[in-house]
């Protein structure tokens, strides 16, 4: 037998445990798994003893849509073990696309989705795709159709329900999406224009879905006082289409006592949907600062709320508003208070306030914290982002262990990010499971590579077994753990000894090797 990658004596994990075994890769597959492969010439052989080899990661939320047109490395990613990324979550993404909406959706994703260098000439989705191939990225990218891009096609960035032809016309560029290859469709219900869906519409959507099989992938409402009623309301949109769901990173905002609630919720769905979800292992979320604005600020698009946070009237209401909240409003100024939201991007002439909380900011420029928000997002033209700390780490960790959560970082390429873009694989294996046995090694594989494959329906990864692609990870179950912190965030873990992608290694012994061999949209290259 001859091998371009031989990895020997590795301890090979799996859902069903961690054997010893040599793993032989050719032409991007694994063709051997066994004992003491008789190969007889390698490309290249790697001593794997006392080593844990694992299948690539798999981010079931990642904020990298863009980010391969300016740094196709993606090195935050790979460096912690991630060889999959699913993009455009959240129901925003840059495709589809019309030429009266550029210019407001380059504004609006500006705090998710920095980018220099992507050129914007697409239209369709697999437009979108073709041209994040040609950037050729270091992960394999996965795309989801985005609600709140389709929406805006369709109707534009205005709050009001659809009449029937618009809602023909999402339902069509939906289809139209999927068959150009994407493989999920994400809702954001904090977020313009998809926030002002009813639930006739997300059903409306969901059909669509439903015909192509893949899973809706909620942002659902309110993740806080109201996060019940909002699961419940995407449950019964798959009850009543028949689609699969997974819920995006499920949390508590402010609400801890909810957590027998939610569990509970979650255990009795399963019952009746195909229902996952994902979740980041933090207490502490990371979005566009505009997010702690009122719903009805994004009516009429970006123009519109820089028009209303320059507005002494408007300015007035929504400051009001913020203090003191709205039904069914997930709140996250009030909720998480000035002094726990952070500054992560802020575009010149305010990038000094970059690492500051808003209640510093307003301290410093004698505002109150609402009005200090108003004018950094007046000030940036809405370019500027946060992290906004909600909730105490041992609820995460309550959630993590009783749900079975699978694993999205949710990761944002900022100036000054949340540790999780370079720290939750870390901090679900080398943490979690490797150091507080709150899960074991092959639990961690479920939830980081195998449950996310099956999701997705990535048949050809997931697992360290012949016939696989060889998207691999191997590493020093000593030394891997989590670097990054919120004042350090841009450290990448220790222990991550060999990553490769299709079997080309983009990462070894801490550094990037420099190669680009991520497919786009699970097509093996």
């Amino acid at each position: 037998m001859q091998a371009e990658l031989l990895i020997k004596q590795a301890e090979v994990a799996d859902e069903t445990g961690v054997r010893t075994a040599d793993v032989a890769v050719e032409n991007g597959a694994i063709i051997a798994v066994a004992p003491r492969l008789p190969v007889e010439s390698a490309g290249q052989q790697v001593d794997g003893t006392g080593l844990l080899l694992m299948p690539g990661f798999i981010d079931l939320h990642a904020h990298s849509a863009l980010r391969p047109f300016d740094d196709p490395l993606l090195a935050a990613k790979v460096g912690q073990g991630f060889t999959t990324e699913l993009i455009c979550p959240d129901g925003l993404g840059p495709a589809p696309l019309t030429d009266a909406a550029r210019t407001g959706r380059e504004r609006y994703l500006q705090g998710l989705e920095p980018s220099t260098a992507a050129h914007w000439e697409w239209r369709s989705a697999g437009e979108f795709l073709a041209a994040l191939g040609e950037a050729r990225p270091s992960t394999n990218i996965v795309s989801c159709v985005p609600h709140s891009a389709v929406r805006e096609c369709a109707m534009g960035p205005v709050d009001r329900k659809p009449d029937a032809r618009e809602m023909a016309a999402m339902r069509d560029l939906v289809e139209a999406s999927l068959a150009e290859g994407c493989r999920a469709v994400s809702f954001g219900m904090i977020y313009a224009p998809g926030l002002y869906a009813d639930t006739e519409e997300l059903i409306g959507i969901a059909e669509a879905a439903a015909k192509f099989d893949v899973p809706l992938v909620p942002h659902v409402r309110n993740e806080a006082a109201g996060v019940i009623d909002s699961i419940a309301e995407f449950v019964r949109v798959a009850e009543l289409t028949g689609a699969a769901l997974h819920v995006s990173h499920v949390k508590l905002v402010g609400v801890a006592h909810l957590l027998a609630d939610l569990i509970d919720l979650l255990t009795s769905a399963q019952e009746r949907i195909r229902l996952t979800f994902d979740q980041y292992p933090y207490g502490a979320g990371s979005t566009i600062l505009s997010a702690l604005l009122p719903p009805y600020a994004f009516d009429g698009g970006p123009e519109a709320v820089l028009e209303r946070v320059r507005d002494g009237r408007e300015r007035d209401r929504m400051a009001r508003d913020m203090h003191a909240g709205l039904p069914n409003w997930e709140n996250l100024f009030a909720a998480c208070g000035p002094d726990n939201v952070v500054v992560t991007q802020a575009a010149a002439p305010r990038d000094g306030d970059v690492g500051k909380t808003v209640a510093q900011i307003a301290e410093e420029t004698g505002a109150d914290p609402a009005f200090a928000v108003l004018d950094l997002l007046a000030d940036t033209g809405l370019d500027a982002a946060m992290i906004d700390h909600y909730s105490e780490e041992e609820v995460v960790k309550e959630i993590f262990v009783r749900s079975g959560a699978l694993v999205g970082s949710d990761g944002v390429f900022n100036p000054h990010p949340h540790p999780r873009l370079y720290g939750t694989a870390p901090r679900v294996l080398g943490r979690f499971a490797l150091r507080d046995k709150l899960i074991t090694v092959p639990e961690a594989v479920t939830r980081l590579s195998a449950g996310p494959a099956r999701l997705l329906g990535l048949d050809d990864r997931g697992a360290v077994v012949e016939g696989r692609r060889a998207d691999l990870v191997l590493l020093d179950p000593a030394r891997y753990v989590d670097n990054a912190t919120y004042d350090e965030p841009h450290r990448t873990p220790d222990g991550v000894e060999l990553v490769t992608v299709g079997g080309t290694p983009v990462w070894s012994r801490g550094h990037h090797t420099g190669a680009r061999p991520g497919a786009v949209n699970g097509a093996v290259s």
